[in-house]
């Protein structure tokens, strides 16, 4: 399967410059979170492959205008092409909205807890997962050093208990320059999506 991962910076390279035949061969597009809706529905049209996303902590446009064309996988297990993803977006809470009594997808790590908890049935049906999406990285694994970038401790039981194949994450945009696209943890290769990143993973 050939996967096209996004997040949080919309690429010039795919929507300014769309050359067709450069993606004929996606099978799935992931988005981690923090892109326009516009260029989630452009990707959805122009892309003849499905479109997941989670959201990232500045993707409250997604309250009213939800990506066209593009499916939520936002607390959900969804099977596609054989593999399991588990979707969990947002990030730590790290401030007030100004529109909002509590700013939308942004949790305290006790609060992840808590939406991971409630997919136990999911996890427990389905034997597992594969893939993890989410828009901020674990903690410890490529996570920042502030309140807004440090990852969430909630991640670290599922990648221990269930050694998913891959994480997917957002927020970190490779560290601002100073970070490896992919790292492994435990076994479990994690990917920080900025921009775009093409992967192709074995049947």
């Amino acid at each position: 399967m050939r996967i096209l991962l996004v997040s949080d910076t919309e690429s010039e390279y795919i929507w300014d410059h769309f050359d067709a035949e450069r993606f004929e061969d996606i099978d799935l597009i992931i988005s981690c979170g923090d892109l326009k809706s516009d260029y989630l529905s452009f990707l959805a049209t122009m892309i003849k492959a499905p479109v997941f996303y989670i959201h990232g902590n500045h993707d409250t446009e997604y309250i009213n205008n939800p990506p066209g064309g593009c499916d939520s996988i936002e607390d959900k297990l969804v099977v596609f092409g054989g593999l399991r993803f588990l979707g969990l977006g947002g990030c730590r809470q790290y401030n007030y909205h100004p529109h909002y009594s509590v700013p939308p997808f942004q949790y305290t790590d006790k609060q992840m807890a808590k939406r991971i908890q409630k997919l136990r049935y999911q996890l427990f049906k389905h034997k597992g997962f594969d893939i993890l999406v989410t828009h901020a990285p674990a903690f410890g694994i490529c996570d920042g050093n502030d309140a807004c970038h440090t990852g969430f401790k909630a991640f670290l039981p599922l990648l221990e208990k269930y050694k998913p194949r891959y994480m997917f994450h957002g927020h970190m945009h490779l560290n601002f320059g100073k970070a490896s696209r992919m790292v492994e943890f435990n076994g479990t290769k994690v990917i920080d999506a900025n921009s775009y990143y093409i992967l192709d993973i074995p049947e």
